[in-house]
């Protein structure tokens, strides 16, 4: 039997309210790619990634990404299916990240620092400088590792972390694992075009974060009231989704950032 959570496709539900199901999780699953998008161009620009190389760290990213997500959502959907107190946990963890996300501050931290890079730079040697668009190299006859592949760890990482947040999301708008994949691989697959298309004018969006913190704090509210009565219909999931980004995108357009901003290389 497939999980009965909020929202969560039956076999014998229609084919317009899977679409519906459908679309929900892929705009919950693009809007929080935002944010990966914003920490990749960060990656590139702390590394210094020649943009002829950043197509071929992001394609093989994505791959990874595929695999990682797919492997979390079989897990989650296993886990729903045999306990009922698995979705409560899923969107107390989504409200957390929204509180976190609306008191955290602006600043980032530097990618270059991350543990496992240092881990990295202890194990194998790093050649000094990029080899093209190769990820090994020798480095005095041994085996070594180009900065482009650190640059591939960091984004495989960046996704790990975001799918802790976006799989639970997606699980509060259908526990079946047919959609929650497939609407996670869809917003995945575009993920290098949006970062190509978004990458220098992610300044432009100031309340694309406010809409992101919404989101995941209307998901996780959601998914709470998975144990009661009460219950939210898909098609208001959608409407109210759509009208949060939408909201965010037109405010950041009729009213941008006074004195603007510099422009992500």
């Amino acid at each position: 039997n497939v999980p009965q959570l909020d929202g969560a496709i039956a076999p014998e539900v229609s084919g317009l309210e899977a679409a519906k199901l459908f679309l929900t999780g892929y705009l919950v699953e693009k809007s929080l790619s935002l944010d990966n998008v914003f920490v990749i161009s960060l990656i590139f620009s702390s590394l210094a990634v020649p943009a002829a190389y950043q197509h071929r760290v992001l394609f093989w990213g994505i791959l990874g990404a595929l695999v990682m997500r797919g492997a979390m959502i079989a897990v989650g959907a296993q886990l729903i299916h045999q306990y009922a107190w698995v979705p409560v946990v899923f969107g107390a963890i989504l409200l957390v990240t929204a509180v976190k996300m609306a008191f955290m501050g602006s600043g980032t931290a530097d990618p270059t620092s991350h543990p496992v890079l240092r881990l990295i730079r202890r194990v194998v040697p790093v050649t000094p400088g990029y080899e093209g668009p190769r990820f090994l190299s020798r480095l005095g006859g041994r085996r070594a590792v180009t900065p482009l592949f650190l640059a591939l760890v960091l984004v495989e990482i960046t996704d790990l972390v975001f799918a802790i947040d976006s799989i639970p999301a997606i699980f509060a708008i259908t526990a079946d694992p047919f959609l929650v994949l497939t609407s996670n691989v869809f917003a995945i697959l575009g993920l290098r075009a949006l970062y190509f298309c978004l990458a220098g004018s992610m300044h432009r969006f100031r309340y694309l974060k406010p809409a992101l913190i919404a989101i995941l704090a209307f998901v996780g509210i959601k998914m709470l009231l998975v144990q009661t009565s009460f219950k939210v219909d898909p098609t208001l999931s959608l409407l109210v989704i759509t009208g949060i980004l939408a909201a965010a995108i037109a405010a950041s357009l009729l009213m941008p950032r006074r004195g603007g901003g510099a422009v992500a290389a």
